[in-house]
């Protein structure tokens, strides 16, 4: 009797921990998904801005006047030979962006601190995926438009803030969307200055050369980027402290802003290289940054 209790209880334990490794398979299993669509985000968003760099400054220097923004990019990209089958690949890259940054707000996997902080830190995570989402919604809307099409500004944003005014308290909450996007900027900027970006980078990875390009890379771009949006931002809050819609800017409106400026040429070109090697940056984040989902 004791002989068939004892093995009973061993055949119990056995089950518990076939059952407990069963999960941790499935735990690393989903895990490993995430990293590989979080990668693949990084990779999506980096094409976008380094196309969003090219298009500036081929405008700029060949004195053809028009910068564009992120869907401007898309629909040159759907323009190209192939353009539809690249562009589904960076709509749905960017939906991998998107599904990391809500499993980053949600959850915040990668820090243990509470407070302000990780509040703080959660609110831009969830932003930065309503953002793209957005952009995400933009190219498969572009990838299902008739080619005539193709060559509408972007008044998609218009549309949205003036959706935004009309809401109850409409101008406060543009208001503090175009304060959260200059306070991103200014994020950017500390992180470019600080290269705080090198703590989650797999240097045993790198070689020294690429560590140091990645370096340079990453202060340039997140200068640029933080530039863009804190003009962004600006242009946000005027909008909601005027009502209008019309006043609020994408990258395209920011772009345009730099390019009327006295030496506009000139500034436009440092930013248009510095949205290039942004794009880089984030490459370089898609092949070494460490993710742990």
């Amino acid at each position: 009797m004791k002989m068939r209790q004892s093995q009973h209880h061993r055949n119990r334990r056995q089950n518990k921990n076939s059952r407990r490794e069963t999960v941790v398979l499935s735990q690393r299993d989903t895990a490993r998904w995430i990293e590989r669509l979080a990668r693949y985000g990084y990779a999506a968003k980096g094409a976008v801005y380094s196309l969003v760099g090219l298009l500036a400054f081929h405008a700029t220097f060949t004195w053809s006047g028009e910068v564009t923004g992120s869907e401007g990019a898309l629909r040159a990209i759907a323009q190209q030979p192939l353009g539809s089958i690249w562009l589904l690949l960076i709509a749905l890259g960017l939906v991998g962006y998107v599904f990391w940054q809500c499993i980053q707000a949600i959850y915040d996997p990668e820090h243990d601190d509470v407070g302000v902080q990780s509040v703080s830190r959660r609110l831009s995570y969830a932003l930065s995926g309503g953002v793209y989402g957005s952009l995400s919604f933009a190219a498969f809307r572009t990838l299902l438009s008739p080619p005539w099409s193709l060559n509408a500004g972007e008044g998609g944003s218009t549309e949205q803030v003036a959706l935004l005014l009309a809401q109850p308290r409409g101008q406060w909450l543009v208001g503090s969307l175009g304060v959260a996007i200059a306070s991103y900027g200014f994020y950017c900027i500390y992180r470019g200055l600080r290269t705080t970006f090198w703590r989650r980078l797999k240097f045993s990875e790198m070689t020294q050369a690429e560590i140091d390009w990645a370096t340079r890379m990453g202060r340039f771009g997140l200068m640029a980027k933080g530039t863009v949006s804190i003009i962004m931002g600006y242009f946000f809050t005027q909008a909601g402290r005027v009502a209008d819609p019309e006043q609020a800017k994408t990258t395209e409106g920011a772009l345009q802003a730099i390019q009327q400026q006295p030496f506009g040429a000139v500034l436009t070109g440092i930013i248009a290289l510095g949205l290039i090697a942004y794009g880089i940056h984030l490459f370089v984040q898609a092949r070494y940054r460490r993710i742990s989902p």
